[in-house]
């Protein structure tokens, strides 16, 4: 099974920006990649979030929210394998 993983962000955020830094440096060391989402093209995921972004979905579900670190997320990825 192959995880989706999706970062819902916007033009502009420096929050966005350093949680793409995080996606990018550890996720292809698990073969993954992701998706970036700019919540304000959506408008379901605007109503969704509103302000509150970045977002990293799996699945379309939230697992982290405005900072995530390399060893969180690497926490996050291993608990599905």
């Amino acid at each position: 099974m192959s995880d989706r993983y999706e970062l819902v962000t916007r033009d502009g955020c420096h929050l966005c920006d350093e949680m793409a830094k995080v996606l990018d440096t550890v996720l292809p060391r698990f073969g993954l990649a992701y998706a970036p989402v700019d919540v304000d093209a959506d408008p379901a995921l605007r109503a969704r979030f509103g302000e509150i972004v970045p977002v990293l979905l799996r699945d379309g579900a939230p697992v982290a929210k405005v900072r995530l670190g390399e060893r969180e997320l690497e926490r996050i990825v291993q608990r599905r394998r």
